[in-house]
């Protein structure tokens, strides 16, 4: 087979290996057939590591401290059964199956790109299991990980066209749950304290906290609330997501949901949740942008493109330690989360080759 061969069969054995988040079986076959690719690619076996339950994957190469970590996550939004109404298929130059574009395809890539190193030395290759649900178990080992490197190169989807992605939105993720008090919503209404009506008037105050000239979104999103057509409501919740650009912005709509206060006599709140990652900051990704322009004349490439984007990454937490983190070098294509998630087979070997420029490039010293 040839090299696009050999990396199109592996995508495929991962994209066939569902892996929805919260299942920690799952994920833990989709960590052993990362291993695999990885064992026969790098002939070197890797670590599991396993944190409350889930299951991510590590290869450690040289005995220095590491200089560059490759970021990646196996973990899909998809559900099991996905592969039954969404088949694995590659069809007139697009590759097509779940998770393919976020993130399978950008391990595969990571692994061949580590692969094509003469000298791994002080290379470090992390793939997550969780990242899909905010890294809620691996952020301390990625952290771990990237600490002290000269940079992070996270195999996360590209952008629009291809674009890498050089800044993102830090995200705060919280849970406002009201308590209220029961009653005959036809007899005696009165005697209730509706949780529904101050979950309304909570979600009125947090979306009031947005900003669009800042561009900071507040959104509530997953609602709940009752249980009866003819009961007050008891309890109600929402989540929240929100999305800024800058620290000080989620610390102002931190303080600002902290301090909710109920507006139905006798109602109670409880808030959970917080900050979950800071903001990728475009400082952190510049100098490495600036290299990959660089690299990708070499190879040829067309000129590469930048993106600020509001989703988020693990490279939020690597950017917001001070590790250079560039993003978004891993497929490109679209349609993330979605049916039309698909991956554009030609640029597979053109970023993989880009991926061992670069990482080979910092091995050596050469973004110092």
């Amino acid at each position: 087979m040839t090299g696009l061969d050999t990396l199109l069969a592996d995508i495929e054995t991962l994209v066939c290996c569902e892996s929805p988040s919260e299942d920690h079986a799952s994920v833990a076959r989709s960590a052993e057939v990362v291993a695999a690719i990885g064992r026969r690619l790098l002939g070197v076996e890797p670590e599991f590591v396993r944190t409350d339950g889930c299951t991510h994957v590590r290869w450690r190469f040289g005995s220095g401290p590491a200089r560059v970590l490759l970021l990646g996550h196996h973990d899909t939004v998809w559900p099991l059964g996905s592969l039954t109404t969404h088949p694995f298929s590659v069809q007139d130059g697009v590759l097509r199956g779940p998770g393919c574009f976020d993130m399978k395809a950008g391990v595969v890539m990571a692994l061949h790109a580590a692969a094509a190193l003469e000298d791994r030395a002080g290379l470090t290759i992390l793939v997550t299991g969780d990242e899909e649900i905010g890294s809620p178990r691996s952020r301390p080992l990625i952290e771990e990980e990237a600490r002290g490197c000269a940079a992070t190169f996270v195999l996360e989807a590209s952008g629009d066209g291809g674009a890498l992605k050089c800044r993102r939105k830090g995200v705060s993720l919280y849970r406002i749950e009201i308590t209220g008090r029961a009653a005959h919503a036809g007899l005696e209404p009165e005697k209730g304290i509706n949780a529904g009506i101050e979950v309304a008037h909570q979600i009125l105050a947090v979306a009031g906290l947005a900003d669009g000239e800042r561009g900071t979104t507040v959104v509530p999103t997953a609602l709940s609330a009752g249980t009866t057509t003819n009961t007050v409501p008891a309890a109600a919740g929402v989540a929240v997501d929100v999305r800024a650009w800058d620290a000080a912005e989620q610390e102002r709509v931190d303080r600002a949901v902290r301090s909710l206060q109920p507006v139905v006599a006798g109602a109670r709140i409880r808030i959970e949740g917080g900050i979950n990652r800071p903001p990728l900051e475009a400082s952190a990704s510049s100098g490495l942008f600036e290299l990959a322009g660089k690299l990708a004349a070499d190879l040829g490439l067309e000129p590469l493109t930048s993106a600020s984007v509001g989703g988020a990454s693990d490279g939020n937490f690597t950017g917001g330690l001070g590790v250079p983190t560039l993003d978004g070098l891993g497929a490109v294509g679209g349609g993330a989360h979605a049916e039309a998630e698909h991956v554009l087979v030609a640029e597979l070997p053109r970023r993989t080759a880009l991926l061992t420029a670069l990482t080979k490039t910092v091995l050596g010293g050469g973004n110092d």
